[in-house]
């Protein structure tokens, strides 16, 4: 999809996602002390904003200018750029990249991530979370194509030198008209070293 497309998908409803934040990004971010951080393809801004209001200085970069513009709206404390994550570069290094739900074909994929890394400062932390590709078969929801969904020991392998501090295929609940479900996702946190 490209930015026209997700412009007129945000358009279509008020909120395309909840206005919460991440079950696993409230869960293994709340406790972390403050910093700086970078909500990669942040969209509407949802997890930014629910860390700026912890104290974090948080950039959210997405290419949907209706999503940056929603999530401006919402939070004004969080700096909205509207760019194309494979293009854009940060002035200066974080102590959090936030990659969460960013599907993309695996060269994109990989190269984003490599990318990323640079992006971290000493002792910083890129925190994934995504669409296991095992969400197909054993998962509810998410997308169908599995060129674009997670593979943990892929992106392991991306962050090659880092520390790996968590890398696991984690269960979200979904609420659906029959019920609870779970959506499989792929968790991967890894620090830089000091």
């Amino acid at each position: 999809m490209d930015a026209f497309a997700w412009d007129e998908r945000y358009q279509s409803t008020d909120h395309l996602w909840s206005v919460g934040p991440n079950l696993f990004v409230a869960d293994r971010l709340g406790p972390a002390k403050p910093g700086t951080g970078i909500d990669v393809a942040g969209g509407e801004g949802r997890n930014a904003i629910w860390l700026a209001s912890r104290g974090w200085k948080m950039s959210s970069v997405d290419f949907s200018s209706e999503a940056v513009a929603r999530g401006e709206a919402r939070g004004s404390e969080v700096d909205f750029v509207v760019a194309d994550v494979l293009a854009w570069e940060p002035e200066e290094t974080v102590d959090l990249v936030l990659i969460a739900y960013l599907q993309l074909l695996p060269a994109e994929f990989g190269t984003m991530v490599k990318r990323s890394r640079g992006w971290l400062a000493p002792g910083g932390e890129i925190f994934m979370i995504g669409h296991d590709v095992s969400n197909i078969e054993r998962g509810h929801g998410g997308p169908q194509a599995p060129e674009i969904l997670w593979d943990i020991d892929v992106i392991v392998d991306h962050l090659e030198g880092l520390t790996i501090l968590e890398s696991q295929v984690v269960r979200r609940p979904v609420e659906t008209d029959e019920g609870t479900a779970y959506a499989l996702d792929a968790l991967v946190r890894a620090r830089q070293p000091n």
